[in-house]
């Protein structure tokens, strides 16, 4: 959660997709890995084609489930994307049990994707003829057999897979009110590691012990140490190497990065769903996947604004589009959100007192839900990695940046705390929501934490009670 939370101007934040049937002998519906140009090539036509027929507004989104008509007998093949010098796999034959095809993106490598498609390399470099299996190109159009070969088993010892279930869970330092966490029926604890160039993944090690010792899962928010960093500012590869030694510790998450969509976390200018997902997201998922595919990887959540000057913030709406369109699906298990601005009750629309009757989704909790699991097309689950209210009852003052709550009770902080949670579980859209925060004692000016917190600073939780019923 940043230090402040603003709105400056409501901008348009919807871009709809809108499919028109054309005249066509064929509906496809896009499945995992596909994209335009592959969709085109399998079936002898163009991008373009598809583009037209369909009134497809940004050729480099689309979404598992998407129904395509696909233009046919009437266009060639389309020429490759790559330059003609560009070595091209030679035409092949199609591999026993089936197979589909997979467009190389940044960051690929043969294991990563023999991995993602439950086959070998030995099979991809044999379906394809390729010469040299550490050389493959973004762009590249690979046929994947499938059907022979299961998906690599853990090994031996390892911590189980992420269940597929719901769960919930809490931000804290430690483990020190435990009980409390247990009444409100979380298991698992966020804990967020500000990360320089050089520390050592050991220093994590005791808390991924604690929490396991103690029976809860635990996620690792991973962000950066330096806030407003300068141009060129993150060291990009130290970051994937921290987490791939991290990942080698055994945590059941890691959330890559924060924030990423403002100044306060990523070099103000420089702020790129592209840069995000190609120097970051895909990197460090492909290596931790190879270290511990056991681990869940969770895209790191964007700060929820509207404000969006192309410079020091994006609206996290355009920001979604943006990783969408990067190919960031095929590099997380799960999509980070925060929802930290509330001061209405889950299933509001309007009414919140810094919204001016605008109805901007990120100040109440079912359209922020929409937006982001929607902006995937439903690829991937959400993961509140902070979900909290904010309410100033027991303290003297509330800082004048988070006047918006200035009316929340206690007991409407327990209330929608509860809603939000049971809304999130019976949905089936989301995996996990992370409570902000448990414990946190820190209120200041600039920063109201222990505003946030299920235990308020009499010492009672009653928030702990409407969790717990929301888990039953």
């Amino acid at each position: 959660m940043k230090k402040s939370r603003s709105i400056a101007g409501l901008i348009a934040l919807c871009a709809l997709l809108v499919v028109v049937t054309a005249v066509s002998a064929l509906t496809y519906t896009v499945q995992y890995g596909d994209t335009l140009f592959s969709i085109a090539r399998r079936f002898g036509t163009t991008v373009s084609a598809i583009v037209v027929a369909n009134n497809i507004p940004n050729p480099n989104l689309i979404y598992v489930g998407q129904q395509l008509e696909i233009p046919s007998g009437s266009n060639p093949p389309p020429l490759p994307t790559q330059p003609s010098t560009t070595p091209q796999p030679p035409p092949t034959a199609q591999p026993p049990g089936g197979s589909t095809t997979y467009v190389v993106r940044s960051g690929d490598t043969l294991s990563s994707i023999a991995r993602r498609f439950g086959t070998t390399v030995s099979a991809i470099v044999a379906a394809n003829h390729i010469a040299n299996p550490n050389l493959i190109y973004p762009g590249q159009v690979l046929i994947i057999p499938t059907g022979s070969n299961p998906p690599p088993q853990p090994p031996p010892g390892s911590t189980p897979p992420p269940s597929p279930g719901f769960e919930l869970g809490g931000q804290s330092l430690n483990l020190g009110n435990k009980a409390r966490m247990q009444e409100a029926r979380m298991n698992w604890i966020k804990i967020q590691h500000k990360w320089a160039p050089g520390q050592s993944a050991g220093d994590l090690a005791g808390a991924i012990q604690d929490a396991h010792n103690n029976g809860f899962k635990i996620l690792l928010s991973i962000t950066g140490a330096q806030t407003y960093p300068p141009a060129n500012g993150i060291d990009f590869n130290g970051y994937v190497t921290f987490v791939r030694d991290v990942a080698a510790l055994g945590p059941d998450a890691i959330e890559i990065w924060n924030e990423q969509n403002i100044d306060f976390e990523w070099p103000a200018g420089q702020i790129s769903p592209t840069s995000y997902v190609n120097n970051m997201l895909a990197p460090a998922y492909n290596i931790i996947k190879s270290v511990n595919p056991n681990v869940m990887v969770i895209s790191g959540a964007l700060a929820p604004t509207g404000f969006d000057n192309g410079t020091n913030a994006w609206s996290d709406a355009r920001y979604l589009q943006g990783m969408a369109a990067a190919g960031a699906t095929n590099y997380m298990d799960c999509i980070g959100v925060h929802h930290n601005a509330g001061a209405t009750a889950p299933n509001a629309v309007t009414g919140h007192p810094a919204d001016d009757g605008g109805r901007h989704y990120s100040w109440y909790f079912g359209p922020t839900f929409d937006l982001y699991y929607n902006s995937f097309g439903g690829a991937r689950r959400l993961c509140f990695t902070e979900l909290g209210y904010l309410s100033p009852e027991g303290f003297t003052f509330l800082p004048p940046n988070f006047s918006w709550a200035s009316s929340t009770t206690t007991s409407q902080h327990a209330q929608w705390l509860g809603e939000a949670v049971g809304l999130a579980r019976s949905s089936g859209r989301a995996r996990l929501v992370i409570v902000f925060n448990v414990d946190f004692t820190a209120y200041t000016q600039q920063d109201p934490q222990a505003g946030y917190a299920v235990i308020r600073p009499n010492g009672s939780c009653p928030a702990c009670a409407t969790l717990s019923a929301a888990m039953q």
